[in-house]
C-alpha cells in the first residue's frame, strides 16, 4: 500500500514525529551542557565578588584560585547573605544586592570594611539597561570606584549612603550616572535597603556575640 504523502493524516503524523525528535535532541543537548553552564554561572558570580573586592583582570583559573584564597566563609543571618573575606590580612564583608532598574532587574556585590560602615569596593550588574546610559552601572569601573570609602550609616546609625543628582555630602553620596536617573535611583534604593540592612544585622550579631562572651 502506497502512502499518500499529500494527505492531512500523513502530514500531521510526520510533523508530530519530527517535533518529538527535535524536542528529544534539544533536551539531550541541554542536559549535556547544563553542568558547563552551571559552572560558568558560578564562576561569573565568583568574579563579581572579586570585582567588589577590587580584584579584577583574572582569567577563569586565576579567579577560582583567588576566590578560594580570599573568601573564607559564606553565611546568612536573619535572611541576610554575606561573604566573609580576607584581603591583604584585613577582614572584608561582601553583601549581594538585588533591585530594579529602568528596564529590568539590577544586582550587585558591595564589599565593606570590618567597621561595617565603610565601603571597600562595589560591582553592579544589570539585565537590560540601555547601553551608554543605565548600562554604565556595569560598564564603568570608574563609576563603581566612586563608592570606595563612602560611609553607609550616619552618626545616628541611619541610612546615609545614596546615589544622587547633586552631591552635597561627599562622605556618603555618589553622583548618578548621566542620563540614567531611574537606574541610578534603583542602585540607591538597593544600597539603602539591602546594604544598610546587611551591615545592621552584622553589627547586631557582633554586639550579641560580645555580650555573650562577657
Amino acid at each position: 500500500m502506497k502512502l499518500n504523502t499529500n494527505s492531512n493524516s500523513y502530514i500531521i503524523i510526520y510533523s508530530a514525529i519530527l517535533v518529538v525528535i527535535v524536542a528529544f535532541l534539544l533536551a539531550f543537548v541541554y542536559q549535556a551542557l547544563k553542568p558547563m553552564q552551571d559552572a560558568n554561572v558560578a564562576l561569573d558570580v565568583k568574579k563579581q565578588i572579586l570585582y567588589s573586592l577590587n580584584i579584577r583582570g583574572l582569567d577563569g583559573a586565576e579567579a577560582e584560585a583567588k576566590y578560594a584564597e580570599v573568601v573564607k566563609n559564606e553565611a546568612e543571618a536573619e535572611g541576610v547573605k554575606y561573604y566573609s573575606c580576607q584581603v591583604d590580612g584585613q577582614t572584608k564583608y561582601v553583601f549581594p544586592l538585588k533591585g530594579m532598574g529602568l528596564w529590568g532587574a539590577i544586582s550587585g556585590f558591595v564589599a565593606v570594611d570590618d567597621d561595617l560602615n565603610t565601603i571597600y569596593g562595589a560591582y553592579f550588574n544589570h539585565e537590560s539597561e540601555t547601553a551608554g546610559l543605565g548600562a554604565e552601572i556595569k560598564d564603568s569601573q570608574a563609576w563603581q570606584e566612586k563608592f570606595q570609602g563612602k560611609k553607609i550609616l550616619d552618626e545616628n546609625g541611619n541610612a546615609a549612603i545614596a546615589v544622587v543628582k547633586k552631591v552635597e555630602n561627599p562622605a556618603t553620596e555618589v553622583d548618578c550616572v548621566t542620563g540614567a536617573t531611574l537606574t541610578s535611583n534603583g542602585v540607591s534604593d538597593m544600597l539603602r535597603d539591602g546594604l544598610v540592612k546587611g551591615v545592621k544585622v552584622l553589627k547586631n550579631s557582633a554586639c550579641e556575640t560580645k555580650s555573650g562572651e562577657e
